[in-house]
């Protein structure tokens, strides 16, 4: 049995029920008709705690399909595998697994290292249930385009509160972080983590590549923790964050990426990264954001995310920002450690063990 609003066949796809064979066939509807998607072990538990199962998985992203698509379609697309469920092991699938359908295509992008390799791109829902069939759970979307992978036109901010806060913590951030955004003419948009915190976007021009955005984020996270000293960070190590919400900085840069929009996360009650509306967030309950829910809240209050991107700023304003911060002796921040050494970065040690030598 599945849970209530899973695989109820009012939307987007039909299933057959397994055989011994232990093989399923959904029909998902798309842009291009209708493609028959075969999901193997579909009553493979994924979800322990609830009993929800590989077939469960891909009937959720059938029914929220179009929506999925609409967030994370036309954009290279890392993808978190489970084989063994969430409690297994797990690894990050960047260039496309083996098999993949002729309707599924990639792009090459370029890594930090300046090598350069393929990645999915999702173009349509049977291609996301393509995706789970290969144990996905995760889907990692770049905030580039497919067909201009170097400049960003989304702007993302993760709000990651520290051990001692919590959602109720990332709340009253999450707000502030909409007017600084606003002052420098960007329209924000919110969703839940999947976990504890929040992450704002903006849609903004591609025409700046990663650093010109890392920057301006980096300025706008400045800038929400002058208002808020007492409850926000940009400090890199952890030591040195306290009981604060952590703006992660460093998820605006290359090759550093989020759970997408209608994502699934790998927590015991099977959550969703779930777009709201502004007005619904001082009462949401992220936990509340399930495979088991979302499909129905698509049906009834539609997609808050769905006209994104009418109307995209630029980061004209946030640079501005950061080259007066600059000016004023607040410099680079500190890359993530698998990085090339980066111009003007501090020193890449724990503040503890620099004040030790």
């Amino acid at each position: 049995m599945h849970p209530p609003g899973l695989g109820d066949g009012r939307r987007g796809y039909r299933y057959v029920v397994p055989m011994a064979s232990e093989a399923t066939t959904l029909t998902v509807e798309g842009p291009h008709g209708e493609r028959e998607m075969r999901i193997s072990s579909p009553s493979r538990v994924l979800w322990p705690e609830l009993g929800l199962t590989k077939l469960d998985l891909a009937r959720y992203i059938a029914d929220v399909g179009e929506a999925f698509v609409a967030a994370n379609g036309d954009r290279p697309v890392s993808l978190q595998r489970f084989p063994e469920g969430i409690d297994g092991e797990m690894f990050f699938s960047k260039n496309p697994p083996k098999g993949v359908p002729e309707f599924v295509r990639a792009v090459k992008v370029v890594y930090p290292s300046a090598r350069s390799h393929p990645q999915l791109v999702i173009d349509e829902p049977a291609a996301a249930v393509w995706a789970v069939q290969m144990n996905t759970i995760v889907f990692h979307p770049w905030p580039s385009r497919a067909g201009n992978s170097d400049n960003p036109d989304e702007l993302r901010i993760d709000l990651d509160p520290q051990p001692g806060t919590d959602f109720d913590d990332a709340v009253p951030a999450a707000l502030e972080l909409r007017s600084v955004l606003a002052e420098a003419g960007l329209n924000a948009f919110i969703k839940t983590s999947g976990n504890r915190g929040l992450h704002v976007f903006a849609p903004i021009e591609p025409t700046r590549e990663f650093l010109d955005v890392r920057h301006a984020v980096i300025a706008a996270a400045r800038e929400l923790e002058r208002r808020m000293p007492k409850q926000i960070t940009t400090n890199w190590w952890k030591e040195e964050r306290g009981q604060r919400v952590f703006v992660d900085f460093n998820q605006a840069n290359r090759d550093r990426t989020m759970a997408g929009a209608y994502s699934p996360r790998a927590l015991a009650h099977a959550p969703v990264s779930c777009p709201l509306e502004w007005d619904e967030l001082e009462s949401a309950d992220p936990k509340q954001f399930t495979i088991a829910t979302v499909p129905d809240r698509l049906r009834t209050t539609g997609d808050p995310w769905a006209d994104m991107h009418a109307n995209p700023g630029t980061i004209d304003a946030l640079l501005k920002w950061w080259e007066r911060d600059v000016a004023d002796g607040l410099g680079e921040m500190p890359f993530p450690p698998d990085y090339p050494k980066m111009p003007g970065e501090p020193p890449r040690v724990q503040p503890s063990r620099a004040k030790k030598s």
